[in-house]
């Protein structure tokens, strides 16, 4: 992409509304925009990042046997009524009235709907275990929307839901799940720890959330420093051998973390004091068990192996692709912007043109271009006529992984310039080697 032909509305200037970092360089590097209170458009280079997030937590799904399909936003209240949270939810729920008075919601959460597309098709024990997930937009109308969309009204959900025959069964499920988590968030450059949680308003009486450590974090955790070295399982990980699974889960769960509601000051008072880590954590993911909580009550049943009617045990297991975009730049920036994870970077690679009409840097520029396009890498291309600095301090806060700088001089000498924009970083090269030289780092880093 030719940056004269894109559309980047970058901004000098942070706007006031902004109270963190993410929320700062979101609006400045042009990736969204605020429509109303918590709820935002998502302009070219967010949404690029955004379906980067939502390709890598498709692709773990997949691996791990969930089943994807697409629910509605709208919702009617009666399947609600049946589980009872109607009215228990809270006015986070944006209830409706359409035109024929029937009672509406737009939906926060997909428990019920999920539950009676299982119990309309669903009857013998014989087709579980089954996990089904999507990935679709929620809405719950928070009193205080705030930190752009790191809680915003509108957001972007993957939620999955498994279906067993009984608790051992949906143990399994949890487990395939709570691996899968680990190595989704490790793909996009994230240290995740698992804490045990609350369950809130969805419910159960098993709950972890995925926290990344992050000064802005909007809660205070507490761990075992040993989570820092636990390998994340790779990519060669079997989902379908569940005892392999249980010891992977055993290992993340046994140190100690939780987040400050479940907090246990008399096992963190054991830890050896240079073993505790305390610090501010974002959540970037949460998986719930949660049994017969909604099957019982909505009927929700399978024909077990003796003949009898019982409900299926459920589980599920959200994350927030909208919400992981503020989270990894809170967790990748400096002073200059982002400094995106090659994993979901918005372009791969930039290429900036210091003297644009220079037929010679030209010539160069376009080169490299069609060569990395050729090897499958996304590239934006600075090709404004456009002040130097203006260019450099554009391309740092975008934050693309790596920045090829083409000048008068550099291609005189036969060189152009890579920078790295996770450390800075500078190395000089001919043209022809950068394609090699940007494939090796690719194979580097892929997981």
């Amino acid at each position: 992409m030719r940056l004269s032909r894109y559309f980047l509305p970058l901004l000098k200037e942070t706007p006031k509304e902004a109270e963190i970092v993410s929320h700062r360089l979101m609006l400045r590097a042009g990736m969204i925009r605020q429509q109303s209170a918590g709820i935002y458009s998502w302009l070219p280079l967010g949404l690029k990042v955004l379906k980067k997030i939502e390709a890598i937590i498709r692709e773990e799904q997949n691996r791990s046997g969930a089943i994807e399909l697409l629910m509605p936003t709208i919702q009617s209240a009666d399947l609600w009524m049946e589980s009872d949270r109607y009215g228990a939810y809270g006015p986070e729920m944006l209830r409706i009235t359409d035109r024929h008075e029937r009672d509406m919601l737009y939906g926060p959460t997909n428990e019920e709907m999920i539950t009676d597309i299982f119990r309309s098709y669903v009857r013998s024990y014989r087709d579980l275990p089954l996990n089904l997930y999507h990935i679709q937009w929620k809405f719950r109308d928070e009193v205080r929307p705030r930190f752009g969309v790191m809680r915003s009204r509108e957001f972007l959900m993957k939620d999955a839901y498994s279906f067993d025959l009984d608790q051992e069964g949906a143990r399994r499920a949890y487990h395939r799940m709570f691996v899968a988590y680990l190595r989704t968030f490790t793909r996009m450059g994230l240290s995740a720890i698992p804490m045990r949680a609350d369950t809130g308003p969805i419910g159960g009486d098993l709950s972890h959330e995925f926290i990344i450590l992050a000064d802005t974090g909007e809660s205070q955790v507490f761990c075992d420093k040993a989570y820092l070295d636990i390998e994340v399982p790779g990519s060669d990980t079997d989902f379908r051998d569940d005892d392999a699974l249980a010891k992977i889960v055993e290992t993340w769960t046994t140190p100690y973390a939780a987040t400050d509601e479940m907090h246990d000051e008399a096992a963190w008072a054991k830890l050896a004091e240079g073993d505790k880590l305390s610090a501010r954590g974002i959540e970037v993911g949460h998986i719930f068990y949660f049994g017969t909580k909604y099957s019982a009550p909505m009927r929700a049943t399978v024909t077990g192996p003796d003949g009898r009617e019982v409900p299926v045990h459920m589980g599920s297991y959200g994350i927030g692709p909208s919400r992981l975009v503020a989270a990894i730049i809170e967790a990748f920036h400096d002073e200059d912007g982002i400094k995106w994870p090659a994993a979901v970077a918005p372009f791969d690679v930039g290429i900036i043109n210091m003297k644009p009409g220079d037929a010679k840097v030209d010539g160069v520029c376009e080169t490299l271009y069609e060569q990395l396009g050729k090897a499958g890498f996304d590239v934006l291309y600075d090709d404004r006529d456009e002040r130097a600095g203006a260019k450099f301090a554009a391309f740092d806060l975008i934050g693309l992984p790596f920045q090829i700088i083409v000048g008068p001089r550099g291609v005189a000498e036969g060189t152009v310039e890579i920078k790295h924009r996770a450390d800075g970083t500078r190395e000089t090269m001919p043209p022809g080697d950068v394609v090699n030289r940007l494939e090796s780092e690719a194979r580097a880093t892929s997981l």
